[in-house]
């Protein structure tokens, strides 16, 4: 495998850089001194500087007013965005975005994919089910509905979906549901529509979800996707993506640590040159670059198509064991290094610790995806 990026993957990085070089982390309330949310929209002015920077476009053709890269390239900026816990729903928006060009409808995608790149929309979608350890596409169910008189032209939505981030301010939430045969579909619905309902939601970053109830929520054809693969890809987006927003933190929290320990003196000395520190901090640079390599793998498959003796969900599964347990093992590690300076709130390590537990556990803790991976070796067993 190259792991060299393209001229076109690395302008993308250059550009994210660029707009997010004036995040600043401390930017709304500390979600340890606030008893909700720590904000009720996303940061909009951000959002507006990712769409004049062609960055929301991104992985969009050009026929929609993008540039046609790929996920590579939308976890490239990714990372940047999470060395600055960036408070936007750019994974969402563009995994959906990516889903609706791919499987939906044409004549939705024209409609609704240029005023995605130009940040006129944002997207979000349910992709934890009723509690999170359960398939998404089971805790909602879709049916036809027979009594229409145009036969098979409505859908109706029941059930639930929880964790849904952003979804008060979202223009659509991508909703997954099964059907009576077991079918994975996945449907396009507005917080607004009638038999919708949000109930809200504060994750461990602070960061506003909802849950979303839908009774028998009425959906256009043209809004529903029945194609086979278009959930378990939206899926595959959706974990690829948090793995790159793992290491994009991970690499910040190593570098903040290294910097406080370089100047930290006990005895005469700084604590990075004692030996126990060295050796922890040597620990979780392997751990990021194991972060690094297994991400690059995943989303190479994915972009690619490329086979191999697993399918690309092995390689996804490896990717989100080790951003789920790196992650974790580095922001503990720090949080030790710093000492109680670690959890003072005016310093932002405890703002990346509370995002690293979020990223830890979305789509699935590591144990969750050891899991998926054993049953795809016994089902693919290597010669």
């Amino acid at each position: 495998m190259d792991f060299t990026f393209t001229e076109e993957q690395q302008a993308a990085t250059e550009a994210a850089k660029a707009v997010f070089s004036g995040v600043v982390p401390d930017g709304v309330p500390s979600p340890a001194l606030v008893p909700g949310a720590v904000a009720e929209d996303i940061d909009r002015s951000l959002w507006a500087g990712l769409a004049a920077g062609d960055l929301l476009s991104l992985t969009l053709s050009p026929e929609h007013g993008g540039t046609g890269l790929d996920l590579i390239a939308l976890c490239l900026v990714l990372r940047e965005s999470s060395r600055v816990l960036a408070r936007v729903p750019l994974l969402e928006t563009c995994a959906v975005a990516m889903v609706l060009q791919r499987y939906g409808d044409a004549g939705l995608a024209a409609e609704l994919l240029p005023r995605v790149g130009r940040g006129e929309l944002v997207l979000t979608v349910g992709a934890n089910g009723r509690s999170g350890h359960d398939p998404a596409e089971l805790a909602v169910t879709a049916r036809r509905d027979s009594g229409d008189s145009d036969s098979g032209s409505v859908w109706v939505l029941d059930g639930v979906q929880s964790g849904v981030p952003w979804a008060q301010v979202a223009d659509w939430i991508a909703v997954p549901a099964h059907t009576a045969d077991g079918r994975a579909v996945l449907s396009l619905v507005r917080h607004s529509d009638e038999g919708v309902t949000l109930a809200e939601q504060v994750s461990t970053s602070g960061e506003l979800l909802a849950e979303v109830r839908l009774d028998g929520v009425r959906v256009e054809d043209r809004a529903l996707i029945d194609t086979a693969d278009a959930w378990e890809w939206l899926r595959a987006l959706l974990t690829t993506g948090t793995c790159a927003l793992a290491l994009g933190l991970g690499e910040t929290v190593l570098a903040m640590t290294s910097e406080y320990t370089g100047k930290r003196e006990q005895f005469g000395f700084p604590v990075a040159t004692f030996q126990s520190v060295a050796v922890q901090a040597a620990d979780r640079y392997i751990d990021l670059r194991a972060m690094e390599l297994t991400l690059w793998q995943a989303a190479w498959r994915i972009s690619t198509g490329t086979t191999g003796a697993l399918p690309a969900e092995g390689d996804i599964a490896v990717a989100k064991i080790w951003a789920s347990d790196g992650v974790r093992r580095i922001v503990q590690t720090a949080q030790h290094l710093h000492g109680g300076f670690g959890a003072d709130t005016d310093y932002p390590l405890h703002r990346f610790h509370a995002w690293a537990k979020q990223i830890e556990l979305s789509l699935g803790p590591a144990a969750a995806h050891e899991a998926a991976l054993g049953d795809l070796l016994a089902a693919h067993p290597l010669g």
